[in-house]
């Protein structure tokens, strides 16, 4: 009788131990689904789905508080990719939210005519806007995402919209469209 209730004891002590790493090991951090939605938005923190930032618009989509079409700069392809990875019927963008450009766009400081007031740099969500108070600003090409944030701000009118011009330093292969590659994938199956 003791035999038996060391045993079952020691195996008890045993699967808890193995439990117990198994939690701290395997502990996953966050919703692994606002990740992947995440993921799929384009980043450019702009603020026209009506949250602050990508990951809060993810956030609210896996919780279902807000609809998969409310990204102007993601356009239909984000609204497609959204749709097939939360097995949902996709929709046309909300029109309330913007309107979709296929031509990415930077803004442009016409340095001769900024006063330095820094209001663009405070409206910039990626921070790709570069001066002091009293000095004249400018944006890191590289780093701005074209959300057009600064230029509604702007007391001078000194901020423009401008085209990215492509060359061949920045031109990208185009990517095969979502849909066409997820049928192409179910015909094979």
């Amino acid at each position: 009788m003791l035999e038996t209730i060391i045993a079952i004891a020691s195996l008890a002590i045993i699967f808890g131990l193995v439990l117990g790493y198994a939690a701290i090991r395997f502990k996953v951090e966050g919703d692994p689904i606002v990740d992947k939605i995440d993921a799929i938005l384009p980043q450019t923190q702009c603020g026209q789905c009506t949250y602050p930032g990508c990951r809060p618009y993810a956030e609210a989509i896996a919780k279902g508080e807000a609809d998969i079409n409310q990204c102007p700069p993601g356009g239909e392809a984000v609204i497609n990719e959204l749709a097939d990875l939360l097995g949902v019927d996709a929709k046309p963008l909300n029109e309330e939210h913007g309107e979709h450009s296929e031509s990415k766009t930077v803004v442009y400081i016409d340095e001769d005519i900024c006063i330095g007031c820094t209001l663009c740099i405070q409206a910039c969500p990626v921070d790709a806007i570069l001066g002091a108070a009293k000095l004249m600003h400018t944006v890191i090409e590289a780093e701005c995402t074209g959300c057009d944030l600064c230029i509604p701000v702007c007391p001078v009118d000194c901020i423009y919209i401008k085209p990215i011009t492509e060359t061949i330093n920045t031109w990208k292969w185009p990517s095969p469209e979502v849909n066409t590659y997820i049928n192409a994938k179910k015909e094979l199956s």
